[in-house]
């Protein structure tokens, strides 16, 4: 008597409301501008924490879409973190998740002075993103007044 065949059943269809991450690879400073949302520089602090890890570093730009963390010591694309930051002035912090999408790493021999990673935000609440766009607008409202 023959084993049945193993056999699986066909893909399921994709859903078409399931968020599409960011493609990974391909992605960073050194591939061009691929940003969706437009980049605020800032030095605000930042901890960065996953379940191993906690790296206390500096955000060097915003947007709604993610945050650029200067480190020497990145963590390796993939990785998933929870942020906690606040701007100054007096503002509630944010605690937010995000992922590593993409990384800067140290190059000791070459020119690259700017190391770190960029972190794209995952599963911000509708409060969450609110109060995002808000910061960002002040940001962008102060500098234009200071022109």
């Amino acid at each position: 008597m023959r084993a049945p065949a193993n056999r699986s059943a066909p893909p399921a269809p994709p859903d078409p409301n399931a968020e599409t991450p960011a493609p990974i690879s391909g992605v960073g400073p050194e591939s061009g501008n691929r940003r969706s949302s437009e980049r605020f520089e800032v030095t605000w602090s930042v901890d960065c924490r996953t379940e191993q890890t906690f790296l206390y570093a500096s955000i060097r730009n915003i947007s709604d879409m993610g945050i650029f963390v200067a480190t020497l010591d990145p963590l390796p694309i993939g990785t998933l973190i929870t942020l906690r930051f606040a701007p100054p002035g007096e503002y509630e912090p944010f605690i937010l998740m995000g992922r590593v999408q993409w990384v800067n790493a140290l190059k000791p021999l070459a020119d690259n002075l700017n190391p770190g990673m960029g972190v794209r935000f995952m599963d911000l609440t509708l409060d969450a993103r609110e109060r995002l766009v808000d910061v960002i607008h002040t940001i962008a409202y102060l500098r234009d007044e200071a022109s």
